[in-house]
């Protein structure tokens, strides 16, 4: 990934634990290293297929002057996220600041902390078989184009097919969304389990009838292992109606764990020969580009 880096951009701010820092104020320095891809405005010449780093500069000043917080890595979070939402070619940045008057009374230079943050590439599973279940399914992809860190890139059309575990229950329809997230895997879980919630989502029974279900299947090519969070998800190399929908928005996303692509797993589960009696396409979308659209 090509960088465009801001060195040592010197601005005025009222951040610190002291009450004198937030009344008095002193000197930050910014440096910000912004990745993203410069082979169109190479090719062009024209500023308006870049990043233009006077703005970034000036939306760093202005937002180290507007904003008040207690500790460095609270300003470093929040200026790196403006960057990230307000100029779409910038896929991630590197951002250190530096607090060269902090009040330590010993010798030395300057204190500073650095972070990188970057656009998430994620892949979610989602289920309904309670009420209205497009619409429900609809409602979710609506809540997450509202979070203001989440955007999402692509929605699968929907698959219907018949629950598994052994509980009685409707069938159910089933799709696949593609988003990038500034959230890690434990915040993006609790921006999936707050919109389960928002539409009702009741935990009573393993495997049980339900409103809507958002799963994490891939997070980038990380692996995580926590007691309420499993990435890719533990199931999803045995379940058909995860894998059809996400073989349309993402056939060459590679499982982290076993090294295969969707695609690759799909073919191998559907040579077990139980998938077409347990599925159906619903017909009202065709494609992940007309899914898209009527989402």
């Amino acid at each position: 990934m090509d960088r465009i880096c801001i060195k040592g951009l010197e601005v005025f701010g009222k951040h610190g634990v002291l009450p004198a820092e937030n009344a008095l104020g002193q000197k930050f320095v910014i440096s910000a290293t912004l990745f993203c891809d410069t082979r169109r405005a190479g090719q062009s010449d024209r500023l308006e297929d870049s990043v233009n780093y006077a703005q970034v500069s000036e939306l760093l000043k202005a937002e180290t002057e507007s904003q008040v917080f207690r500790l460095l890595e609270a300003l470093a979070w929040h200026l790196a996220k403006e960057v990230l939402l307000h100029f779409e070619l910038v896929q991630g940045v590197t951002l250190q600041i530096e607090k060269p008057w902090a009040p330590v009374h010993l010798p030395m230079d300057t204190v500073s902390v650095q972070i990188h943050r970057e656009w998430q590439q994620a892949y979610l599973g989602v289920g309904s078989n309670l009420g209205d279940r497009e619409n429900q399914i609809r409602a979710a992809i609506d809540f997450l184009r509202e979070d203001a860190l989440t955007r999402v890139v692509r929605v699968s059309s929907l698959i219907e097919t018949e629950p598994v575990g052994g509980v009685e229950q409707g069938d159910f329809l089933n799709g696949a969304i593609e988003i990038a997230t500034l959230r890690s895997p434990e915040e993006l879980l609790e921006l999936t389990q707050g919109i389960e919630k928002k539409l009702k989502r009741e935990r009573k029974i393993h495997w049980g009838p339900r409103t809507i279900d958002l799963d994490i299947l891939l997070y980038g090519r990380e692996v995580v292992q926590l007691e309420n969070l499993c990435i890719p998800h533990i199931e999803m190399e045995r379940r058909m109606f995860v894998l059809e929908p996400l073989c349309q928005i993402a056939p060459y996303a590679v499982h982290p764990v076993s090294g295969r692509r969707v695609q690759e797993l799909r073919q191998a589960l559907s040579l077990e020969g139980d998938w077409e009696d347990k599925s159906r396409s619903e017909g009202t979308e065709k494609n992940s580009t007309n899914a898209r659209k009527g989402f």
